[in-house]
C-alpha cells in the first residue's frame, strides 16, 4: 500500500478503536460501527459493494452492511486495518489511486464529528495527492450547478466548472475541497466568494456520490 493510503487507514483504525462502536460520525445516521462495516463491505464483499454507487443494488448492500455491523466491533476494525490483497480496491496496484481519498475522508468523518476538532497539518505530498483527486471530482460534482464556478486550491491548481451564470469562487486547501465536494460542506473549511444566495445554494447542494 502507498504511504498516504496506508497512513490514513491506520490512523482511522486507531481512531475507531479509541472512539468505540457507538461514537458519532459526519455521515447522517451512522455511528462508528456503521462506518467500519461500510469499509469492510467495500473491500471484502464485491457482491454487495456495487450498491454503494448503483441504486438497484442499494437495498442488498445495506442488508449486508447491517449484518457486518452486528459483528464484534474489534473484529470489524481489524479488517479495516488489514485489507485483503485480492480486493479490487485495496490491492497493491489500486490502493494509492482508490484509497488515499477514501480513507482521508472517512478519517475526517470521525475526527470532525465531535466538538473542538481542528484541521490537521497535512504533508504537502498528501495535499497534492488529494488535489489530483479533488480536481476531477469538482468537474463531476459541480458540472450542473447553475453558476460560473472556480474551484481553487492555492499552490496546487484551479478548475473552472458549472453551467454558467453568476461567478462564484470556492477556495481552500485540497483536503478541505475534497471534503466539500464529497458532500461534507458543513465541516469543510473553504471560502466562498460571490453572491450570497449562490454561495448558500452551493453549501446546501447535494454533492458527492
Amino acid at each position: 500500500m502507498s504511504r498516504y493510503a496506508r497512513a490514513e487507514r491506520q490512523a482511522l483504525a486507531d481512531l475507531l478503536l479509541a472512539r468505540g462502536p457507538d461514537a458519532p460520525t459526519i455521515n447522517e445516521g451512522w455511528a462508528t460501527r456503521d462506518l467500519a462495516a461500510h469499509l469492510v463491505l467495500r473491500e471484502r464483499r464485491p457482491d454487495a459493494a456495487g450498491g454503494i454507487l448503483l441504486p438497484p443494488l442499494r437495498g442488498y448492500a445495506e442488508r449486508v452492511r447491517r449484518r457486518l455491523a452486528a459483528r464484534p466491533y474489534a473484529e470489524l476494525v481489524a479488517q479495516v486495518r488489514r485489507p485483503p490483497k485480492w480486493s479490487p480496491v485495496s490491492n497493491p496496484l489500486t490502493d494509492e489511486l482508490v484509497n488515499t481519498m477514501e480513507f482521508f475522508i472517512h478519517h475526517e468523518d470521525v475526527r470532525r464529528a465531535v466538538p473542538g476538532w481542528q484541521p490537521r497539518d497535512l504533508a504537502v505530498g498528501l495535499q497534492t495527492a488529494l488535489w489530483k483527486r479533488a480536481a476531477p471530482m469538482a468537474r463531476l460534482a459541480l458540472r450542473r450547478f447553475p453558476a460560473d464556478l472556480y474551484v481553487q486550491a492555492p499552490g496546487h491548481g484551479e478548475v473552472s466548472v458549472g453551467r454558467g451564470g453568476e461567478r462564484l469562487r470556492v477556495v481552500g486547501a485540497p483536503a478541505e475541497l475534497a471534503l466539500f465536494l464529497s458532500g461534507r460542506q458543513r465541516v469543510a473549511r473553504v471560502q466562498l466568494d460571490g453572491p450570497p444566495e449562490a454561495a448558500r445554494r452551493l453549501r446546501a447542494a447535494s454533492l458527492g456520490m
